[in-house]
């Protein structure tokens, strides 16, 4: 029996007179091996090294950026955060090529194969013909992914992989959407940690494919999951909804399932608006100043007189602020969040997205998040929100969602831009001490019923107390003042 070799993560090679170690390591798109050669010298010295190096630079071509993404893994800059990296990789499931094989999601596999054939005798096809649809745009949707995701998988492979988890994926949300899941014996733990996964990044398949699965279907059935797939995508926006939920984007067409969460979740950028154009004239000065000024805690606005409220909108990007009472009253509107056990992941992938290479955007997630954490640094800074019903706290305590904000903000380069106007507004109110003065009174006097009671009670005391002594001091004469002037002038 031969002996096993060792598995080792680093392996040196002889290269000339260089040696070149191979080390584990990611690249910017995911965990590929990276050479890194260590005689730099000895290659210097060889000519025809240095023409092909000079011939494939000027045939590079750098990172082409387009606003349909490939599906990809998480950018290793995210993937360096320890705390963070689980909720990258999927729980119970694997869907598409880049985990696809894992053994720890073997026992998934039945499920995706029982929903999948569900659907199957639901579209009225067979697997066959829906195998040759796929075979058909095959090109097409292997293009959907980075090319190092997909290489090693031919194209019957992955056109396998790819119908089994899509008809999976649709089946699962018309299942979520109708309440049926106990008709299939799957579990209620097992539906959440599946919800999860269908919106992490690297779980992903191409919107295009599930376009065209559901486009198998007879055209009662096409409508109705459609309108699942709408409802799934509302459900899981951890928004509280309004007469009103924001729309995607338009003549934009999303990438993925996740990408359609993102887009609903901001809505259009044109209707919420977001720079200085906002801003009236005289204002449009003041931005440049006031750049460098952060945005102030919840409880830091609090004191300086502005009042936190629920925005009427479900969108992320409708943040404003508002001068009410001749303009002595600040009022900041934020969108409601309701933050439990799924918000971090989808944070987190939400972000992982906006930051792929190749995904030209206005990093809406990412400015929102920033701006949020901004505004938590404490417990009692979620405790404000909560009040306003901002914030609908399923996590458990104001601490955790508070550490949670933070933790999510750290790193993150948002679009400076998105929520300029709402900074600079903010920061001029807080200068002025008039505001600060207002907000003391206002929290000293009308915080709770009591300390309003308080206050008319005093109030009405000094009132009375007043009168009692104007009363006393200049008081008109009465008939017992005239009977004793009288009675006087007879002594």
């Amino acid at each position: 029996m031969a002996e096993s070799k060792p598995v080792v993560s680093k392996v040196e090679m002889p290269l000339k007179r260089g040696v070149i170690r191979i080390e584990d390591g990611e690249t910017s798109q995911g965990h590929d091996k990276r050479v890194i050669p260590i005689d730099q010298e000895a290659q210097k010295q060889s000519g025809s090294s240095r023409e092909e190096r000079i011939k494939m630079f000027k045939e590079e071509n750098g990172v082409r950026i387009s606003k349909t993404p490939k599906i990809q893994k998480v950018i290793f800059l995210l993937r360096d955060h320890k705390e963070f990296v689980k909720y990258y990789e999927p729980r119970v499931v694997s869907l598409g090529p880049i985990h696809h094989g894992n053994e720890k999601y073997q026992l998934a596999e039945t499920f995706k194969r029982k929903l999948a054939k569900v659907f199957v005798d639901s579209s009225g096809k067979t697997i066959e013909e829906i195998c040759k649809a796929v075979d058909g745009k095959i090109k097409e949707l292997r293009e959907c992914f980075e090319e190092e995701v997909t290489k090693k998988y031919n194209d019957v492979d992955l056109a396998w992989i790819l119908v089994i988890d899509g008809c999976a994926i649709l089946q699962y949300i018309d299942l979520a959407i109708n309440d049926k899941f106990k008709d299939f014996g799957i579990k209620n733990d097992s539906v959440a940690f599946c919800q999860q996964d269908l919106f992490l990044l690297e779980n992903q398949v191409p919107y295009r494919l599930l376009e065209l699965l559901m486009s198998s279907s007879p055209k009662p059935v096409e409508d109705a999951l459609r309108k699942s797939v709408e409802k799934f995508i509302k459900r899981n926006h951890h928004m509280v909804l309004m007469d009103k939920s924001p729309d995607s984007e338009s003549g934009k067409h999303p990438t993925h399932l996740l990408d359609l969460l993102r887009s609903s979740l901001l809505g259009n950028a044109k209707e919420n608006g977001k720079t200085e154009g906002n801003l009236p004239t005289n204002q449009e000065a003041r931005v440049r100043s006031s750049d460098s000024q952060s945005c102030r805690t919840v409880q830091e606005i609090k004191a300086a007189g502005i009042h936190v409220k629920r925005s009427k909108a479900n969108s992320l990007r409708n943040i404003s602020f508002s001068r009410k009472l001749n303009r002595l009253l600040g009022v900041l509107s934020l969108p409601p969040l309701i933050v439990d056990d799924s918000t971090g992941p989808k944070l987190l992938n939400l972000i992982a997205h906006e930051m792929c290479l190749d995904f030209d955007n206005d990093f809406g997630i990412s400015s929102y998040v920033s701006f949020l954490d901004s505004l938590i640094d404490q417990a009692n800074d979620v405790k404000e929100l909560r009040k306003a019903h901002v914030l609908f706290n399923f996590l458990g305590s104001d601490e955790e969602v508070a550490k949670l904000f933070n933790e999510i903000g750290t790193d993150l380069v948002p679009d400076l831009d998105e929520y300029k106007h709402v900074r600079t507004q903010i920061q001029e109110y807080y200068n002025k001490k008039w505001g600060k003065w207002l907000g003391e009174f206002v929290h000293n006097h009308f915080s709770s019923p009591w300390t309003v009671l308080a206050f008319l009670g005093a109030l009405l005391a000094l009132a009375l107390s007043a009168t009692q002594t104007w009363y006393a001091v200049d008081s008109p004469p009465g008939p017992c003042d005239k009977f004793c002037d009288k009675f006087n002038q007879n002594l």
